[in-house]
């Protein structure tokens, strides 16, 4: 349940909805892919309507725009947005190599993640 921040007048704080309430917003990261092979990475809350939107919408990236029909590849529930666009920036920095071990299932994104930060944190390169 999420906290509640009850404080008067409005907030500005971004992490907060209306009247001061804490979003409580589980986003997950998915991966989809493109006609041409292509894989493409994103965050949402709700992936279904977020896929929608790239296929029917303004609303969706520029990259997807042509190159459809667009297939979800995977998806997986990571938490607040915060912790949704590390994982974001983690998996669009793998190799398609690793991003395909992870669509097969073959790799789990936290093997991949972790080994990546242990990669980071010794100096090494990860391939």
């Amino acid at each position: 349940m999420p906290q509640l921040w009850w404080k008067s007048g409005a907030t500005t704080d971004p992490n907060c909805g209306q009247y001061g309430r804490v979003k409580a917003d589980i986003y997950s990261v998915y991966m989809l892919r493109c006609a041409d092979g292509s894989l493409y990475t994103g965050i949402a809350t709700d992936v279904s309507r977020r896929l929608q939107e790239h296929q029917s919408s303004p609303r969706g990236a520029k990259y997807l725009r042509g190159r459809g029909p667009l297939t979800l590849e995977f998806q997986q529930a990571v938490g607040d947005r915060r912790d949704a666009s590390k994982v974001e920036y983690l998996l669009k920095n793998l190799a398609k190599v690793d991003k395909e071990e992870i669509v097969s299932g073959r790799k789990s994104l936290v093997e991949l993640t972790v080994s990546l930060q242990l990669n980071q944190a010794s100096g090494t390169s990860g391939g």
